[in-house]
Protein backbone atom coordinates (compact mmCIF):
# COMPACT_ATOMS: atom_id res chain seq x y z
CA UNK A 1 0.00 0.00 0.00
CA UNK A 2 1.35 3.43 -0.93
CA UNK A 3 1.91 5.91 1.92
CA UNK A 4 -0.40 8.79 2.86
CA UNK A 5 0.92 12.26 3.69
CA UNK A 6 -1.37 15.00 5.01
CA UNK A 7 -0.13 18.55 5.43
CA UNK A 8 -1.99 21.21 7.38
CA UNK A 9 -1.69 24.81 6.18
CA UNK A 10 -4.05 26.59 8.60
CA UNK A 11 -4.97 26.14 12.24
CA UNK A 12 -7.64 28.84 12.50
CA UNK A 13 -9.39 31.52 10.46
CA UNK A 14 -6.88 34.32 10.11
CA UNK A 15 -3.81 32.10 10.04
CA UNK A 16 -0.93 32.95 7.69
CA UNK A 17 -1.98 32.89 4.05
CA UNK A 18 1.53 31.99 2.85
CA UNK A 19 1.79 28.83 4.97
CA UNK A 20 0.46 26.50 2.28
CA UNK A 21 3.23 27.11 -0.26
CA UNK A 22 6.04 25.27 1.57
CA UNK A 23 3.64 22.49 2.58
CA UNK A 24 2.53 21.93 -1.02
CA UNK A 25 6.12 22.06 -2.28
CA UNK A 26 7.04 19.36 0.23
CA UNK A 27 4.03 17.18 -0.54
CA UNK A 28 4.68 17.46 -4.29
CA UNK A 29 8.04 15.71 -3.84
CA UNK A 30 6.59 12.76 -1.93
CA UNK A 31 5.32 9.43 -3.19
CA UNK A 32 1.86 8.07 -2.54
CA UNK A 33 -1.36 9.87 -1.70
CA UNK A 34 -1.08 13.51 -0.64
CA UNK A 35 -3.64 15.77 1.01
CA UNK A 36 -3.57 19.45 1.92
CA UNK A 37 -5.78 20.31 4.89
CA UNK A 38 -7.01 23.73 6.03
CA UNK A 39 -8.66 23.85 9.47
CA UNK A 40 -10.25 27.28 9.87
CA UNK A 41 -13.52 26.84 11.75
CA UNK A 42 -13.80 27.51 15.46
CA UNK A 43 -17.19 28.03 17.15
CA UNK A 44 -16.64 31.80 17.17
CA UNK A 45 -15.64 31.71 13.50
CA UNK A 46 -18.82 29.89 12.55
CA UNK A 47 -20.93 32.43 14.44
CA UNK A 48 -19.21 35.28 12.58
CA UNK A 49 -19.78 33.44 9.30
CA UNK A 50 -23.47 33.13 10.09
CA UNK A 51 -23.66 36.90 10.67
CA UNK A 52 -21.87 37.52 7.38
CA UNK A 53 -24.29 35.32 5.47
CA UNK A 54 -27.28 37.08 7.01
CA UNK A 55 -25.95 40.35 5.58
CA UNK A 56 -24.88 38.90 2.23
CA UNK A 57 -26.38 35.55 1.11
CA UNK A 58 -23.33 34.75 -1.06
CA UNK A 59 -20.94 35.26 1.89
CA UNK A 60 -20.50 33.18 5.02
CA UNK A 61 -17.46 31.12 4.04
CA UNK A 62 -13.82 31.66 5.05
CA UNK A 63 -13.03 35.32 4.24
CA UNK A 64 -9.43 34.51 3.31
CA UNK A 65 -10.39 31.70 0.94
CA UNK A 66 -9.02 33.43 -2.15
CA UNK A 67 -5.73 34.25 -0.45
CA UNK A 68 -5.11 30.71 0.79
CA UNK A 69 -6.36 28.77 -2.24
CA UNK A 70 -5.30 30.88 -5.24
CA UNK A 71 -1.51 30.47 -4.82
CA UNK A 72 -1.60 26.67 -4.50
CA UNK A 73 -4.60 25.42 -6.46
CA UNK A 74 -2.80 24.83 -9.76
CA UNK A 75 0.08 22.94 -8.15
CA UNK A 76 -2.28 20.81 -6.06
CA UNK A 77 -4.24 19.80 -9.15
CA UNK A 78 -1.06 19.17 -11.14
CA UNK A 79 0.42 16.89 -8.47
CA UNK A 80 -2.87 15.26 -7.46
CA UNK A 81 -2.82 16.72 -3.98
CA UNK A 82 -6.38 16.69 -2.67
CA UNK A 83 -7.58 19.74 -0.75
CA UNK A 84 -9.81 19.09 2.27
CA UNK A 85 -11.11 21.91 4.42
CA UNK A 86 -13.93 23.25 6.57
CA UNK A 87 -13.56 26.66 4.92
CA UNK A 88 -17.18 26.33 3.80
CA UNK A 89 -18.21 27.55 7.29
CA UNK A 90 -21.83 28.75 7.05
CA UNK A 91 -21.91 28.52 3.25
CA UNK A 92 -20.06 25.47 1.88
CA UNK A 93 -21.74 25.73 -1.51
CA UNK A 94 -20.65 29.36 -1.80
CA UNK A 95 -17.08 28.37 -0.96
CA UNK A 96 -17.16 25.56 -3.53
CA UNK A 97 -18.39 27.98 -6.20
CA UNK A 98 -15.59 30.35 -5.29
CA UNK A 99 -12.94 27.62 -5.63
CA UNK A 100 -14.37 26.77 -9.06
CA UNK A 101 -14.21 30.45 -10.02
CA UNK A 102 -10.56 30.63 -8.93
CA UNK A 103 -9.80 27.63 -11.15
CA UNK A 104 -11.52 29.28 -14.12
CA UNK A 105 -9.68 32.55 -13.57
CA UNK A 106 -6.37 30.67 -13.69
CA UNK A 107 -7.29 28.78 -16.85
CA UNK A 108 -7.36 25.45 -15.02
CA UNK A 109 -9.49 22.48 -15.87
CA UNK A 110 -12.54 22.45 -13.58
CA UNK A 111 -11.70 20.39 -10.47
CA UNK A 112 -14.12 17.87 -9.06
CA UNK A 113 -15.41 19.65 -5.96
CA UNK A 114 -17.43 17.79 -3.33
CA UNK A 115 -19.58 19.60 -0.78
CA UNK A 116 -20.17 17.90 2.57
CA UNK A 117 -23.83 18.19 3.56
CA UNK A 118 -25.92 17.48 6.63
CA UNK A 119 -24.38 19.63 9.35
CA UNK A 120 -26.96 22.43 8.99
CA UNK A 121 -29.88 21.82 11.36
CA UNK A 122 -31.30 25.32 11.06
CA UNK A 123 -34.43 24.41 9.11
CA UNK A 124 -37.79 24.55 10.91
CA UNK A 125 -38.01 20.76 10.62
CA UNK A 126 -35.26 20.46 13.25
CA UNK A 127 -36.76 22.95 15.73
CA UNK A 128 -38.62 20.27 17.67
CA UNK A 129 -35.51 18.09 17.81
CA UNK A 130 -33.46 20.96 19.22
CA UNK A 131 -36.23 21.91 21.64
CA UNK A 132 -36.28 18.37 23.04
CA UNK A 133 -32.57 18.57 23.73
CA UNK A 134 -32.34 22.19 24.92
CA UNK A 135 -35.66 22.49 26.71
CA UNK A 136 -36.59 25.96 27.95
CA UNK A 137 -33.22 27.39 26.87
CA UNK A 138 -34.64 27.62 23.35
CA UNK A 139 -37.79 29.48 24.42
CA UNK A 140 -38.18 32.98 23.06
CA UNK A 141 -34.92 33.13 21.12
CA UNK A 142 -34.45 33.79 17.42
CA UNK A 143 -32.45 30.92 15.98
CA UNK A 144 -29.74 32.00 13.57
CA UNK A 145 -28.15 28.61 12.92
CA UNK A 146 -27.64 25.14 14.27
CA UNK A 147 -24.77 22.97 13.12
CA UNK A 148 -23.91 19.39 14.01
CA UNK A 149 -20.32 18.22 14.24
CA UNK A 150 -20.07 15.70 11.43
CA UNK A 151 -17.48 12.96 11.23
CA UNK A 152 -15.15 11.73 8.51
CA UNK A 153 -17.37 9.39 6.49
CA UNK A 154 -18.70 11.96 3.98
CA UNK A 155 -15.15 13.18 3.36
CA UNK A 156 -13.92 9.63 2.87
CA UNK A 157 -16.70 8.81 0.42
CA UNK A 158 -16.07 11.99 -1.55
CA UNK A 159 -12.35 11.29 -1.90
CA UNK A 160 -12.99 7.68 -2.80
CA UNK A 161 -15.35 8.91 -5.53
CA UNK A 162 -12.63 11.09 -7.00
CA UNK A 163 -13.00 14.47 -5.32
CA UNK A 164 -10.03 16.77 -5.81
CA UNK A 165 -11.40 19.39 -3.42
CA UNK A 166 -13.67 18.62 -0.47
CA UNK A 167 -15.46 21.61 1.06
CA UNK A 168 -17.11 21.14 4.45
CA UNK A 169 -18.81 23.29 7.00
CA UNK A 170 -18.99 22.06 10.59
CA UNK A 171 -17.07 18.82 10.86
CA UNK A 172 -14.91 17.75 13.78
CA UNK A 173 -11.40 19.09 13.27
CA UNK A 174 -9.57 15.72 13.29
CA UNK A 175 -12.08 14.32 10.79
CA UNK A 176 -10.42 16.40 8.08
CA UNK A 177 -7.50 13.96 8.32
CA UNK A 178 -9.48 10.85 9.26
CA UNK A 179 -11.54 11.07 6.06
CA UNK A 180 -8.54 10.82 3.70
CA UNK A 181 -7.09 7.99 5.83
CA UNK A 182 -10.35 6.05 5.62
CA UNK A 183 -10.50 6.52 1.86
CA UNK A 184 -6.87 5.65 1.20
CA UNK A 185 -6.59 2.60 3.43
CA UNK A 186 -10.18 1.40 3.28
CA UNK A 187 -10.66 1.83 7.03
CA UNK A 188 -14.13 0.69 8.07
CA UNK A 189 -16.37 3.01 10.14
CA UNK A 190 -16.13 0.60 13.08
CA UNK A 191 -12.39 -0.16 12.95
CA UNK A 192 -11.97 1.63 16.26
CA UNK A 193 -8.22 1.25 16.79
CA UNK A 194 -7.29 2.53 13.33
CA UNK A 195 -9.81 5.33 13.59
CA UNK A 196 -8.50 6.28 17.02
CA UNK A 197 -4.93 6.51 15.69
CA UNK A 198 -5.95 8.49 12.61
CA UNK A 199 -8.00 10.81 14.82
CA UNK A 200 -5.00 11.67 16.96
CA UNK A 201 -2.93 12.25 13.82
CA UNK A 202 -5.60 14.74 12.77
CA UNK A 203 -5.58 16.21 16.26
CA UNK A 204 -1.83 16.85 15.99
CA UNK A 205 -2.34 18.57 12.63
CA UNK A 206 -5.45 20.61 13.35
CA UNK A 207 -3.81 23.60 15.04
CA UNK A 208 -1.22 24.15 12.34
CA UNK A 209 2.06 25.56 13.63
CA UNK A 210 1.11 24.86 17.24
CA UNK A 211 2.77 21.43 16.90
CA UNK A 212 5.81 22.79 15.06
CA UNK A 213 6.88 25.30 17.71
CA UNK A 214 4.53 28.23 17.17
CA UNK A 215 2.47 28.26 20.34
CA UNK A 216 5.18 26.25 22.07
CA UNK A 217 7.92 28.93 22.00
CA UNK A 218 9.01 30.53 25.28
CA UNK A 219 12.45 32.26 25.09
CA UNK A 220 14.99 30.84 27.50
CA UNK A 221 12.69 27.97 28.40
CA UNK A 222 11.62 26.51 25.06
CA UNK A 223 13.61 28.14 22.29
CA UNK A 224 12.39 27.69 18.72
CA UNK A 225 14.65 28.49 15.74
CA UNK A 226 13.33 30.54 12.83
CA UNK A 227 9.97 31.29 14.42
CA UNK A 228 9.38 34.09 11.88
CA UNK A 229 9.19 31.41 9.20
CA UNK A 230 7.71 28.57 11.22
CA UNK A 231 6.90 25.55 9.09
CA UNK A 232 3.50 23.91 9.17
CA UNK A 233 3.08 20.21 9.97
CA UNK A 234 2.91 17.17 7.73
CA UNK A 235 1.77 13.78 9.03
CA UNK A 236 2.76 10.49 7.44
CA UNK A 237 -0.13 8.19 8.32
CA UNK A 238 0.50 4.46 8.17
CA UNK A 239 -1.98 1.76 7.25
CA UNK A 240 -2.62 0.98 10.92
CA UNK A 241 -3.41 4.67 11.56
CA UNK A 242 -0.22 5.47 13.47
CA UNK A 243 1.69 8.52 12.31
CA UNK A 244 4.97 10.36 12.08
CA UNK A 245 4.78 14.13 12.45
CA UNK A 246 7.19 16.36 10.54
CA UNK A 247 7.01 19.76 8.90
CA UNK A 248 7.45 21.49 5.57
CA UNK A 249 10.97 21.44 4.14
CA UNK A 250 13.26 24.46 4.43
CA UNK A 251 11.21 26.24 7.08
CA UNK A 252 11.75 27.35 10.66
CA UNK A 253 10.26 25.87 13.79
CA UNK A 254 10.82 22.37 15.10
CA UNK A 255 9.06 19.10 15.79
CA UNK A 256 10.14 17.40 19.01
CA UNK A 257 8.70 15.05 21.58
CA UNK A 258 7.81 18.12 23.65
CA UNK A 259 5.91 19.94 20.88
CA UNK A 260 4.01 16.78 20.01
CA UNK A 261 3.10 16.00 23.62
CA UNK A 262 1.80 19.52 24.20
CA UNK A 263 -0.45 19.34 21.15
CA UNK A 264 -1.47 15.75 21.90
CA UNK A 265 -2.96 16.87 25.22
CA UNK A 266 -4.49 20.08 23.84
CA UNK A 267 -8.23 20.26 24.64
CA UNK A 268 -8.32 16.59 25.68
CA UNK A 269 -10.57 16.41 28.73
CA UNK A 270 -10.07 12.65 29.30
CA UNK A 271 -7.00 10.95 27.80
CA UNK A 272 -8.78 7.60 27.89
CA UNK A 273 -11.93 8.88 26.20
CA UNK A 274 -11.43 11.69 23.70
CA UNK A 275 -14.86 11.90 22.13
CA UNK A 276 -15.24 12.62 18.41
CA UNK A 277 -17.99 11.80 15.89
CA UNK A 278 -15.79 9.04 14.46
CA UNK A 279 -14.42 7.27 17.51
CA UNK A 280 -13.64 7.50 21.20
CA UNK A 281 -9.86 7.83 21.11
CA UNK A 282 -7.74 6.51 23.97
CA UNK A 283 -4.21 7.89 24.40
CA UNK A 284 -3.67 6.31 27.82
CA UNK A 285 -1.02 4.00 26.38
CA UNK A 286 0.31 6.32 23.68
CA UNK A 287 4.04 6.62 23.07
CA UNK A 288 5.74 9.67 21.57
CA UNK A 289 9.20 8.93 20.19
CA UNK A 290 11.70 11.05 18.25
CA UNK A 291 12.94 9.38 15.06
CA UNK A 292 15.36 12.10 14.08
CA UNK A 293 15.40 15.81 13.42
CA UNK A 294 11.84 17.11 13.08
CA UNK A 295 10.37 13.61 12.91
CA UNK A 296 8.33 12.28 15.83
CA UNK A 297 6.28 9.08 15.88
CA UNK A 298 3.00 8.61 17.72
CA UNK A 299 2.06 4.99 18.47
CA UNK A 300 0.02 3.09 21.03
CA UNK A 301 -3.27 4.93 20.54
CA UNK A 302 -6.39 2.81 20.90
CA UNK A 303 -9.96 3.41 19.88
CA UNK A 304 -13.36 2.52 21.28
CA UNK A 305 -16.88 2.75 19.91
CA UNK A 306 -17.94 6.22 18.82
CA UNK A 307 -20.60 8.14 20.77
CA UNK A 308 -24.22 7.57 19.83
CA UNK A 309 -24.92 11.29 19.80
CA UNK A 310 -23.47 14.25 17.90
CA UNK A 311 -22.68 17.66 19.34
CA UNK A 312 -24.66 20.58 17.95
CA UNK A 313 -23.80 24.26 18.29
CA UNK A 314 -26.80 26.58 18.17
CA UNK A 315 -26.33 30.28 17.41
CA UNK A 316 -29.01 32.79 18.31
CA UNK A 317 -29.33 36.53 18.40
CA UNK A 318 -27.70 38.05 21.47
CA UNK A 319 -28.26 41.76 21.08
CA UNK A 320 -25.47 44.27 20.51
CA UNK A 321 -22.01 45.05 21.85
CA UNK A 322 -20.98 48.66 22.13
CA UNK A 323 -17.46 49.68 23.08
CA UNK A 324 -15.17 52.65 23.24
CA UNK A 325 -11.47 53.12 23.97
CA UNK A 326 -9.35 56.15 24.78
CA UNK A 327 -5.68 56.49 25.82
CA UNK A 328 -3.94 58.57 28.49
CA UNK A 329 -0.18 59.03 28.72
CA UNK A 330 2.39 60.83 30.84
CA UNK A 331 2.35 61.73 34.54
CA UNK A 332 -0.91 60.83 36.24
CA UNK A 333 -2.12 58.74 33.29
CA UNK A 334 -3.67 56.06 35.47
CA UNK A 335 -5.49 58.56 37.67
CA UNK A 336 -6.87 60.37 34.61
CA UNK A 337 -8.00 57.08 33.06
CA UNK A 338 -9.76 56.12 36.29
CA UNK A 339 -11.46 59.51 36.42
CA UNK A 340 -12.58 59.09 32.80
CA UNK A 341 -14.02 55.68 33.67
CA UNK A 342 -15.94 57.21 36.56
CA UNK A 343 -17.35 59.91 34.28
CA UNK A 344 -18.67 57.32 31.83
CA UNK A 345 -20.01 55.14 34.64
CA UNK A 346 -21.94 58.06 36.12
CA UNK A 347 -23.25 59.14 32.71
CA UNK A 348 -24.50 55.59 32.00
CA UNK A 349 -25.70 54.80 35.52
CA UNK A 350 -27.66 51.57 35.72
CA UNK A 351 -26.33 50.06 32.50
CA UNK A 352 -24.20 46.85 32.65
CA UNK A 353 -20.80 48.30 31.79
CA UNK A 354 -17.49 46.52 31.72
CA UNK A 355 -14.55 48.83 32.40
CA UNK A 356 -10.91 47.85 31.80
CA UNK A 357 -7.67 49.76 32.26
CA UNK A 358 -4.99 48.39 29.95
CA UNK A 359 -1.34 49.36 30.43
CA UNK A 360 0.97 50.53 33.21
CA UNK A 361 1.70 53.78 35.03
CA UNK A 362 2.32 56.40 32.34
CA UNK A 363 0.59 54.67 29.41
CA UNK A 364 -2.98 53.55 30.06
CA UNK A 365 -5.84 52.77 27.71
CA UNK A 366 -9.40 52.85 29.00
CA UNK A 367 -11.89 50.42 27.46
CA UNK A 368 -15.60 50.59 28.23
CA UNK A 369 -17.97 48.01 26.77
CA UNK A 370 -21.54 46.85 27.19
CA UNK A 371 -23.85 44.17 25.82
CA UNK A 372 -27.47 45.25 25.39
CA UNK A 373 -30.54 43.97 23.61
CA UNK A 374 -31.25 47.42 22.14
CA UNK A 375 -28.81 48.82 19.57
CA UNK A 376 -29.41 52.44 20.53
CA UNK A 377 -28.41 51.72 24.13
CA UNK A 378 -25.22 49.96 23.03
CA UNK A 379 -24.34 52.99 20.89
CA UNK A 380 -24.32 55.23 23.97
CA UNK A 381 -21.01 53.72 25.15
CA UNK A 382 -19.10 54.93 22.12
CA UNK A 383 -20.68 58.38 22.25
CA UNK A 384 -19.73 58.88 25.90
CA UNK A 385 -16.14 57.75 25.34
CA UNK A 386 -15.83 60.01 22.30
CA UNK A 387 -17.09 62.96 24.35
CA UNK A 388 -14.15 62.50 26.73
CA UNK A 389 -11.96 64.34 24.21
CA UNK A 390 -13.16 67.61 25.74
CA UNK A 391 -15.59 66.59 28.48
CA UNK A 392 -13.20 64.31 30.32
CA UNK A 393 -9.77 64.50 31.93
CA UNK A 394 -6.83 66.12 30.20
CA UNK A 395 -4.84 64.49 27.46
CA UNK A 396 -7.19 61.80 26.18
CA UNK A 397 -6.59 60.62 22.63
CA UNK A 398 -6.76 57.77 20.15
CA UNK A 399 -10.48 57.13 20.54
CA UNK A 400 -11.92 54.04 18.88
CA UNK A 401 -15.62 53.12 19.03
CA UNK A 402 -17.71 50.31 17.57
CA UNK A 403 -21.15 48.71 17.72
CA UNK A 404 -21.69 45.21 16.42
CA UNK A 405 -24.35 42.55 16.48
CA UNK A 406 -23.74 39.72 18.87
CA UNK A 407 -24.49 36.03 18.58
CA UNK A 408 -24.70 33.73 21.56
CA UNK A 409 -24.32 29.98 21.45
CA UNK A 410 -25.90 26.97 23.06
CA UNK A 411 -24.64 23.40 22.85
CA UNK A 412 -26.50 20.13 22.96
CA UNK A 413 -26.30 16.55 21.71
CA UNK A 414 -28.71 14.93 19.26
CA UNK A 415 -29.13 11.29 18.24
CA UNK A 416 -26.75 10.39 15.44
CA UNK A 417 -29.56 8.99 13.32
CA UNK A 418 -31.28 12.39 13.27
CA UNK A 419 -28.40 13.87 11.26
CA UNK A 420 -28.14 12.92 7.59
CA UNK A 421 -24.55 13.48 6.52
CA UNK A 422 -23.40 13.04 2.95
CA UNK A 423 -21.83 14.87 0.05
CA UNK A 424 -22.83 16.22 -3.32
CA UNK A 425 -20.92 17.44 -6.34
CA UNK A 426 -20.77 21.11 -7.15
CA UNK A 427 -21.58 20.29 -10.77
CA UNK A 428 -24.22 17.69 -9.72
CA UNK A 429 -22.27 14.83 -11.35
Amino acid sequence: MTPLSIGCAAGFSGDRVDAAGPVVNTLAKREGARVLMFEVLAERTLALAQLARRSHPDAGYEPQLDSIVSPILAKCLEHRIAIVSNFGAANPRGAARRVAAIARSQGLRAPRIAIVTGDDLSAPAYRNLLARELGSALDGIELVSANAYLGAEPIAKAIAAGAQVVVAGRVADPSLAVGPAMAHYGIAPDDWDRLGRATMAGHLLECGAQVTGGYFADPGMKDVPGLHDVGFPIAEIAEDGSCVIGKADDTGGLVTEQTVKEQLLYEVHDPAAYLTPDVTADIGGAEVRALGRDRVALTGVRGHARPGRLKVTVCHEGGWIGEGEISYAGPGAEARARLAAEVVRRRLEGLPLRIDLIGVLSDVRLRVSMSHAVKEQAERVGREVLALYTCGPAGGGGVRTSVRARLETLSCFVPREAVHAGFEWLDAR
